[in-house]
């Protein structure tokens, strides 16, 4: 048996552990389990969000003597003080003697754990179901990689493409089961992006609510950011929202992108409507649909997306179905772009 199929086990154990952890914060989910020389699982941890403990360590506060044993990570540890100190270190003080890891980090702070590790003596053995923990973390490493949010575009409309009557009325499109979706995946969000045109029309709240419109305080609550040049209206309720504003007094997307980027968010949801929305698309900055589509016509202009600039058929913006879930009587179609030659710019 080789090194790699023998440690398939434990890291299988410790992809579990991660998918415990917080998919929101800017961290990724990351799980960590200790093993003794015959194999066996005498501690185990995952990293619960940012400021607390990362996997490696939090196993390790299991144990009083962790010399000579084995650390299955799922990611690279990291080498670098945060909130908290790195990883690496940790491991070469607690006297580990080999570490097992999935995935390499590719933070620009945190990335060389390895490396510290094997300048320390300790043996380094990568890439250990590297495919299925790089689909787990797939979203945070992509935007680590690039150096900007993961961002997802939802919109809501009608079997033909329609997201208001002509009369501009848009509540409600879809139904109560798809509307609680949407709340969902506002806290899986780190923010939500929203056009000043949509604020002034609507005065929008953009907070995490049940069924019956309450807030969620135990619920995470991504934070608002205000894409345009105007100021929030004095008494907007996003001025009361409990995860505070923010107000970037632009529309230039890639300074609005790096900017969260370096605030450590990493997941945004593009709620704006279908100006911002088509912004997004038009620029290639969409990672990642979200279509609510309810079972009615509408006809007229008020469509869901606007003009992306695209003129003939051959620069249609291809996109492929990642999932479609039926909620009451709406569909949600998950879809993300296709990279092809002819689909560049997405």
């Amino acid at each position: 048996m080789t090194q790699q199929v023998f440690y398939d086990a434990p890291m299988r154990r410790a992809l579990e552990l991660s998918e415990r952890g917080q998919v929101t914060g800017g961290n990724p989910q990351v799980g960590c389990v200790l093993l003794d020389d015959t194999g066996r699982i005498v501690a185990e941890g995952w990293h619960r969000g940012a400021g607390t403990p990362h996997a490696e360590v939090d196993a390790l506060s299991h144990l009083t003597d962790a010399r000579g044993l084995t650390a299955v990570v799922t990611l690279e540890p990291c080498n670098h003080t945060g909130r908290t100190g790195p990883c690496s270190e940790a491991l070469i003080a607690a006297g580990i003697t080999r570490v097992v890891y999935a995935v390499s980090d590719p933070g620009r702070e945190s990335a060389g754990g390895a490396e510290r590790l094997r300048a320390a003596g300790v043996e380094v053995i990568p890439g250990v179901l590297a495919t299925d923990v790089e689909q787990l973390l797939h979203i945070w490493l992509t935007a680590v990689a690039r150096r900007r949010p993961w961002v997802t575009v939802k919109w809501a409309s009608t079997l033909d493409g329609r997201a208001a009557a002509s009369d501009g009325t848009s509540q409600w499109i879809t139904g109560t089961a798809a509307r609680q979706r949407v709340h969902e995946q506002r806290a899986a969000s780190d923010a939500i992006l929203v056009g000043t045109g949509t604020v002034y029309a609507d005065d929008p709240q953009l907070t995490v609510r049940g069924d019956a419109g309450e807030l969620l305080r135990h619920q995470h609550q991504p934070v608002p950011v205000v894409v345009g040049e105007r100021p929030l209206p004095a008494d907007a309720a996003l001025r009361r929202h409990p995860a505070g504003v923010i107000e970037t007094g632009t529309r230039d997307l890639g300074r609005v992108l790096a900017d969260l980027d370096a605030r450590g968010i990493r997941r945004v949801y593009v709620e704006g409507g279908p100006t911002l929305a088509s912004a997004v698309v038009a620029a290639g900055l969409a990672d990642e649909y979200a279509i609510y589509l309810a079972p009615a016509l509408l006809g007229g202009e008020k469509l869901a997306i606007g003009d992306l600039g695209i003129r003939t058929i051959a620069d249609a913006r291809r996109l492929h179905i990642v999932s479609v879930e039926q909620l009451g009587e709406d569909l949600l179609v998950i879809a993300r772009p296709t990279r092809t030659p002819e689909n560049r710019g997405v």
